[in-house]
């Protein structure tokens, strides 16, 4: 096969990654056709390609993959349960049982009372607990 065919493959399957979410598998069998069109680029036969690039791809795979997972894991947003704690303020009335836009670091999010009493507008609230979307607030 041309080296130019395992560019195109190489890139296809980048995208491919891009495209999908978080997995990381097609990256690292991009990445081997890119050096399978080296190998080929060089000279090598259509055999040693073909036998190149799966051997390329799952050595990247077995030694890289769990690598960069770790390293993307890490840069992730905290978790929603850091919410807990911080303080809003009430934008709207907060009724017994009922829901109300609360602020929290400057975006609206729905929130409501978990001491089960009426708030009243611009109320500063602590987040008790997150359900979802949700913040269960208590009088600060």
């Amino acid at each position: 096969m041309s080296w130019w065919l395992w560019v195109l493959f190489g890139i296809g399957l980048l995208v491919v990654e891009m495209l999908t979410p978080g997995g990381l598998f097609a990256l690292f069998f991009g990445v081997g056709a890119l050096l399978t069109a080296v190998l080929a680029a060089a000279g090598a036969g259509e055999t040693a390609q073909w036998l190149a690039f799966p051997a390329l791809s799952l050595v990247l795979l077995g030694t890289l993959r769990r690598t960069l997972l770790k390293r993307l894991a890490a840069r992730d947003a905290p978790p929603v349960d850091s919410l807990v704690g911080e303080e809003v303020m009430l934008l709207g009335d907060l009724p017994a049982g009922g829901e109300a836009k609360a602020e929290l670091r400057g975006v609206p999010w729905s929130a409501r009372a978990a001491s089960g009493l009426a708030l009243p507008k611009g109320q500063r609230c602590r987040v008790e607990r997150v359900e979802g979307l949700t913040l269960w607030v208590r009088a600060a």
